[in-house]
């Protein structure tokens, strides 16, 4: 599994990356988190599964765990999700406004940079503290 999963960038080609970039799979570590996290304190089928995942996952509650976590941020973390939310973005969001769409794409991105960066125990402190 670890094979699996392995990261063949530097930090140097990670922090070349585009933030979309970082939140793309930031978008993807944060639902398998999520879902592992309801998978283990649930006993929910399927799609109560699906339904649960979706009020963590969705932008709105993004950009509320982002805010909640900002204030313990590092200033290069700061940095990191001041790229992801400034980031040209042509997607409209369909299920939020444009605020909360960017502050879940920095969110995203933050958690993507960290991933990507292979920072699993600064990724797993911030986790854990939404």
């Amino acid at each position: 599994m670890e094979e699996f999963l392995k990261i063949d960038r530097t930090k140097q080609e990670v922090e070349l990356m585009s933030p979309l970039t970082w939140a793309y799979i930031g978008d993807a570590v944060y639902e398998l988190f999520i879902r592992n996290k309801l998978i283990n304190e649930t006993n929910l089928k399927p799609h109560k599964l699906h339904i649960e995942a979706i009020k963590y996952v969705k932008a709105k509650s993004q950009a509320e765990k982002l805010n909640a976590i900002y204030e313990m941020l590092t200033d290069e973390e700061k940095d990191i999700v001041r790229r992801g939310r400034n980031v040209q973005n042509h997607h409209l969001p369909k299920n939020s406004n444009v605020q909360e769409y960017m502050y879940s794409t920095a969110f995203e991105a933050l958690i993507g940079y960290l991933y990507l960066t292979k920072q699993n125990t600064r990724l797993k402190e911030i986790l854990e503290k939404i």
